[in-house]
Order: C-alpha cells, then sequence, then structure tokens
C-alpha cells in the first residue's frame, strides 16, 4: 500500500470517491472495490485517527442494547460479529466475560438476558452463557470484591484490535484496485450542472491541491460528517450529537486472571467493561456529552475519576488514578436528529444514510462490529444514486488483508496480529538483525515494525506509528514517550527526512501526550 500510488491515480475518473478513512469509510471502500467499482478514498489525517482508534475494543451485540430492548440492532450487530471472526481471524478473538452476582436477585435477572443473547446470536453463539460458583468466579478474575460475592453468570463475546482492523480494510481495498491515501483533505466539492461530481482535495504534505472526479461521492467522515455536509449545503441541520467516551488502561497484574469483568450498571445508568487487551487492562468507557468535535480528544479528570471509582467498587484492592499507564478518549458520532434526547447514551447507535439534493451520500452512526453491514447498505445506496450498473456485496464472505488461510499465522505470537504479513516482518529481521530490537522495553513492539509500517502501512509520523501501526500510546505513556526519538529516527530514514523534521515529530507528539499524561498523573 502505497501513497505515491494513490496520488498518482487520483487523476483518473472513478466511479465512487469515498471521503473519510475511519472504520465507515475504509469499509465502504472495501465493499466497492469488491464489488468492481473504481474507487478512491481519501482520508484528512491518519486512517482510524479519530473515533475508530478509541473504541472499547469489543466486537460484540451490545448488552446495554439488550437491556434496552433494541433486540433488532442486538441480533445484526451478533450476525456482524460471527461474518468479523470468519474473515478477520487474526485481529479478532473470543473473551469470557463475568458478570458478577452480589444480590441473589440479580442472578436469574443477568442470567435469562445472558441467555437471550446466546439465542440472538444462534449457531454463531461463541459458547454458551453459564452460572460460575463463587470460588470459579474468583479464580477467574482474582482481584474481584469478595465480600457478599454469591457467584457469576459468564458469557462470550469479541474483541479486537481497531486501528490493526482499519489497517487490513485499507490494504484490502487496495488489494481490490482501489486508490487509496491518508493526509489527502477534501477541501470543496465540485459540481456539473448542480450535481457533486467529484472533490477539491489537497495533499497536507506538499499543500498541492488537486480535483478528483466521482461518478458518485460519499460522505464517511464520522464525527465530522456535519462539517462536510455544509460544505455541500451551508443551511443543513445536524444529524450528529457527540459524547466522548473515556477508557483506562492497567497493567494485567492490577486485575488478575484471563476473563474479562462487566460492570451491570455504573452511577450514570452504563456499562462498564474491564477488558484483557494486548498485555494489559483496559477499562472503560464513559459518555459525556461534548458541544464540539476534536481530533484529538483528551480524558478529563472528571472521568479518570469516575471509572476509577466504578470499578474500585468490585475490587477486593483498588486500584489509583497514578496506577494508570495511559488513557484514551474517543467522540462518539450518535445519530440525533431533531428533537433528540440530549442525553446521549440513549441516542441511536443505529446508522442512517443521507443524500443530499445535490447527490452526495452522508453514512453515520453506527459502531465498528457493524461496520460491514453500513458499508453494504452505503454502496447499494451510492450506485443507485449514481446509476451505476447494480452488483450484490461480496464482503459479508470476504477475507480481509493478512487473514490467514489455515490454523498457522506466520511470524508467530509476536507478529500474529499481521496473519499472513507476518512473514514480510520476519524478512526485515533477517535483512537487518538490528531491526529486530524492541522499541521500548516495556513495549511488545519491534523496529521491524515502524520500517512494515512506512513500506506497506503508510504511516508518515510518530503518531502513526505509536498510536495506530503499533498501540503503544494506548498502552504505557511512558514507554511511548521513550519510543518516540527511535521511531522519529527510523521514519527519517525511511521518509528522507532531515533532523529539524524529526525534532519536530517528536514535539508534536510530546503536545500529544501532555494531555493524557495529565489526566492520569
Amino acid at each position: 500500500m502505497k501513497r505515491e500510488l494513490a496520488l498518482a491515480r487520483f487523476g483518473e475518473r472513478f466511479d465512487v470517491l469515498i471521503i473519510g478513512g475511519g472504520a465507515t469509510g475504509l469499509g465502504a471502500a472495501v465493499d466497492a472495490a469488491a464489488r468492481g467499482y473504481n474507487t478512491a478514498l481519501i482520508e484528512a489525517s491518519d486512517f482510524a485517527k479519530a473515533t475508530s482508534s478509541r473504541s472499547t475494543k469489543l466486537v460484540h451485540g451490545g448488552v446495554r442494547y439488550l437491556q434496552q430492548g433494541n433486540v433488532s440492532l442486538v441480533r445484526e450487530a451478533l450476525h456482524e460479529r460471527a461474518n468479523l471472526r470468519r474473515n478477520a481471524p487474526h485481529l479478532v478473538e473470543e473473551l469470557g466475560f463475568i458478570c458478577p452476582v452480589y444480590r441473589w436477585l440479580d442472578g436469574p435477572y443477568y442470567f435469562a438476558g445472558l441467555k437471550a443473547y446466546d439465542v440472538l446470536a444462534g449457531k454463531t453463539n461463541f459458547h454458551a452463557s453459564g452460572y460460575l460458583g463463587r470460588d470459579a468466579t474468583v479464580a477467574a478474575l482474582p482481584n474481584l470484591k469478595r465480600h457478599g460475592l454469591h457467584g457469576s453468570i459468564r458469557y462470550f463475546d469479541g474483541q479486537f484490535d481497531d486501528a490493526r482492523l482499519a489497517l487490513a480494510l485499507a490494504r484490502t481495498a487496495v488489494d481490490h484496485g482501489a486508490a487509496v491515501a491518508n493526509y489527502v483533505r477534501a477541501s470543496a466539492f465540485v459540481y456539473d450542472n448542480g450535481r457533486v461530481c467529484g472533490a477539491l482535495a489537497r495533499d497536507e504534505e506538499t499543500g498541492r491541491e488537486f480535483e478528483i472526479r466521482a461518478t458518485v461521492v460519499v460522505n464517511a467522515t464520522g464525527i465530522f460528517v456535519d462539517e462536510l455536509r455544509r460544505l455541500d449545503a451551508p443551511g443543513a441541520a445536524p444529524l450528529l450529537a457527540h459524547s466522548r467516551g473515556t477508557h483506562l488502561v492497567f497493567a494485567r497484574e492490577a486485575f488478575g486472571g484471563t476473563s474479562a469483568l462487566l460492570v451491570p450498571k455504573t452511577d450514570d445508568g452504563r456499562v462498564l467493561f474491564v477488558i484483557p487487551w494486548q498485555g494489559h487492562v483496559v477499562v472503560g468507557t464513559t459518555d459525556v456529552p461534548v458541544e464540539t468535535t476534536e481530533l484529538d480528544p483528551a480524558p478529563t479528570r472528571e472521568e479518570v475519576d469516575f471509572i476509577i471509582a466504578q470499578v474500585n467498587a468490585y475490587l477486593e484492592k483498588p486500584v489509583r488514578r497514578t496506577d494508570a499507564l495511559a488513557a484514551f478518549a474517543g467522540l462518539r458520532p450518535l445519530v440525533a436528529g431533531n428533537g433528540a434526547s440530549d442525553e446521549t447514551s440513549k441516542l441511536s447507535r443505529e446508522h442512517v444514510i443521507e443524500v443530499s439534493t445535490s447527490g452526495v451520500v452522508t453514512v453515520t452512526g453506527g459502531k465498528w462490529t457493524t461496520y460491514r453491514r453500513m458499508a453494504e447498505d452505503t454502496i447499494d445506496e451510492a450506485a443507485r444514486r449514481g446509476g451505476l450498473p447494480l452488483r450484490p456485496s461480496p464482503t459479508a464472505s470476504l477475507p480481509l488483508h493478512g487473514a490467514p488461510t489455515g490454523v498457522l499465522v506466520v511470524g508467530g505470537d509476536d507478529y500474529a496480529a499481521y496473519g499472513t504479513d507476518g512473514s514480510a516482518l520476519l524478512a526485515l529481521e533477517r535483512a537487518d538483525p538490528s531491526l529486530r530490537e524492541a522499541l521500548d522495553p516495556r513495549l511488545p513492539y519491534t523496529r521491524a515494525e515502524v520500517v512494515f509500517g512506512v513500506r506497506a502501512e503508510m504511516a508518515r509520523t510518530v503518531d502513526d506509528v505509536l498510536a495506530r501501526r503499533t498501540r503503544a500510546l494506548f498502552l504505557d505513556v511512558a514507554a511511548a514517550r521513550a519510543a518516540a526519538p527511535v521511531v522519529a529516527a527510523l521514519l527519517a530514514s525511511e521518509l528522507g527526512r532531515n533532523a529539524a523534521w524529526q525534532t519536530s515529530q517528536i514535539a508534536a507528539f510530546e503536545q500529544l501526550l501532555a494531555a493524557e499524561a495529565a489526566a492520569i498523573g
């Protein structure tokens, strides 16, 4: 996946131009390209830079939505969970969740709800939910509060690496002929007799502007869809309300065990998850309404304290703010519409598709688990509106880039998330043994991953590498800070940048770290 090759192709006439390189846009690019449409995708920053790399790392039906009675959404999400597990087995895995019971009356209630979850999953269910006694529950979660504990209900769901899945989607789209590039911003639409026929784009690295022409244009910019809609229709009413979700990351030893914890009800009426991930534990999330959109929203002290208070109510040995190794926040694009509730936790997670009078197709809402269905619906609508030959979507059974065809994942445990690309990383190590070195002793990442990120995954900045090609920023702030100079030097060597560029990259990354560190310091 080469950025320069995509830039060279943008002079073509495309069937579909997708603006936005998060889960929704990348999924749409895969769907369109796999149908045989000549497809382009541009992203103003990096792939999955905003919401799509800041999720709770779950591929799930949504226990909370079942509790709210949204059965259709849960059923659809569980169906898509199965598709994603099959199509990207190197990135999605099953995980056992413990829902503790401290009041006898809660046991039958939780058991009935999670059995309904099993029923909705049908043949695609990972394992049946079941009751665990007190001793088995403590064995599964050693730091769970003992006092008053009767037992638990254990159920199974999926977890994944969101940013790496986004990269797999980008590479899958390219594998099927799409022209895909990050750091290319759409600054205006191009019209022909009142119909949108493309976009004016700007290469954010060079400042060069150019037009990209397409039969139909899709706005899949996530939390920024309203901003792009107003480039086409300045008076357009907003589609979205936004909320901020914050997560904390701790060492695995702070919780123990290999199971996840479901806190069934927090003080604000949500559920809270404690999830083993990447050798650490992710705890979240919050739901705080916000008025403005930000590419890098910072966690607040209040949200951090809220999460700690909620989880400590379930822990034998409490955790403290200073125990957190990292914190991250993302904004949710919640479908609001006129007259919607101000309570963002009650707003819709289902996606909507809107077509403007000039023909711009906008898709928004949804969640990672249902990205493929969103993409299919979007390209169905885009093909109809653009008069393209109608072709069915093949993506329900389309393996994503890197998906192994057998049980062996080339590259072993170190590079398992790369799937079949693991062999390419091992080849880099053989060619240059220095690339076997870790970026930092506290991180499970090597210098080979930086080089591979540049050569094959369009990494352009220190943030690209430490936040999304690896997940260092989301695992350990101090380790990510220590690794930044090494990453900057490797990037400079690969991209032909000078010492001043390296210094500016480190400074920019330090600025990004500062807000996160302040929330947990």
